[in-house]
């Protein structure tokens, strides 16, 4: 059951980061506190491709990766950059600010 206070998808974890995986992509990774909020983040009725490619302006979410772990409580989405790395576009070489969208993304209401 998602506790009261749990508003968007950051409530739920210790930890959403992103990362730079490469100079074409970007990874993202949801580390939920435990298998009930694993549960809420990993639904797929809640986050697929679909929603990570509203979220990130992506125009093909057939190019988007997305993995779900469950002995780990971890979510995990990979998908292209929209620059190349260290381009002269490129504003986050690091890709370390990427996560904010979906750690702000607002959970589902309780059932």
């Amino acid at each position: 059951m998602i506790p009261i206070a749990a508003r968007v998808v950051a409530d739920l974890a210790h930890e959403v980061r992103s990362k730079n995986a490469g100079p074409f992509w970007v990874t993202l990774e949801i580390f939920a506190r435990d298998a009930s909020g694993y549960a809420v983040v990993a639904d797929p009725d809640f986050l697929n491709e679909s929603v990570v490619a509203t979220l990130y302006a992506i125009p093909d979410p057939r190019t988007i990766q997305l993995f779900r772990i469950p002995e780990l409580n971890v979510v995990k989405i990979s998908f292209p950059r929209p620059v190349v790395q260290g381009s002269l576009l490129d504003r986050d070489v690091h890709a370390g600010q990427h996560h904010v969208p979906l750690a702000l993304m607002p959970l589902p209401h309780p059932r």
